[in-house]
């Protein structure tokens, strides 16, 4: 198992999540455990819909979430997790990101085995961690930090050119949520909502022929309020492709 990068200084990683360590919000006090991983990444197959970037985002320090899911908005959000027994964690503990669902005993986070490990101050301490389980924890929300990238649109695979269009939105930094998403149905000069399917996957029956203009509502410190994607999805749009959407949050 790879550890986190205190234990090995120089690590690089392409997709890392920067903390932000100096922020005042307030630690909420929870109980964590992990779940079982054969290469202790995360799940491609998490209830967000993210795939494999749901494996491998912030190199694999995912966890799943029950109190926290919010109907599927909470996913993609990034929190700072350190578990309360000072002989085995230190005071910086994991960084996670919410691709997942799950219920456990009391938790508000289910781990990647990856993840859970991190809490620990040393090797020795993390495998004493995953002896005890579940373990007392306090946690909070951080903003997500994805240098070098925008927010990508990723057509899911079940869509159906020209019939049923699916979109999954990754890369969202800062501490927001997306809430809704709508496409522009130029006919009618009128911005159409999109069906949040599941996770944060959004779909429609009969998209609007043509490039797909879309938006979504972010939910964030600046409160609510609507994003437009400056780069359309192109007319001729494929299942499995990304786009570019050429705005990020902050």
């Amino acid at each position: 198992m790879e550890l986190h990068s205190k234990y090995q200084l120089g690590l690089v990683c392409v997709m890392l999540l920067l903390p932000a360590l100096c922020t005042s919000q307030d630690f909420t006090s929870s109980r964590a455990t992990y779940y079982g991983s054969p290469d202790c990444y995360g799940t491609p197959r998490g209830a967000c819909g993210y795939g494999e970037y749901g494996r491998t985002v912030n190199d694999g320090s995912v966890a799943g979430v029950a109190g926290l899911w919010r109907n599927g908005s909470g996913c993609g959000g990034c929190y700072q997790v350190r578990c309360k027994n000072p002989q085995l964690c230190d005071d910086y503990g994991t960084y996670v990101v919410v691709t997942d669902y799950g219920e456990g005993d009391r938790t508000d986070f289910i781990m990647s085995p990856r993840a859970y490990a991190r809490m620990g101050r040393h090797p020795d301490a993390s495998e004493e961690l995953f002896k005890y389980g579940v373990v007392e924890v306090e946690y909070r929300r951080i903003p997500c930090r994805y240098g070098g990238y925008n927010i990508v649109l990723r057509v899911q695979e079940q869509s159906r050119y020209p019939d049923y269009f699916a979109v999954l939105i990754l890369y969202v930094a800062g501490q927001n949520d997306i809430t809704a998403v709508q496409v522009w149905q130029e006919d009618c000069k009128e911005w159409r909502p999109m069906r949040r399917s599941y996770g944060v996957v959004f779909d429609a029956e009969n998209p609007p022929r043509g490039e797909l203009m879309l938006r979504f509502q972010v939910r964030g410190r600046a409160g609510l309020y609507w994003v437009q994607a400056r780069n359309a999805i192109p007319g001729n749009w494929e299942a499995g492709a990304a786009y570019d959407s050429q705005v990020q949050l902050d």
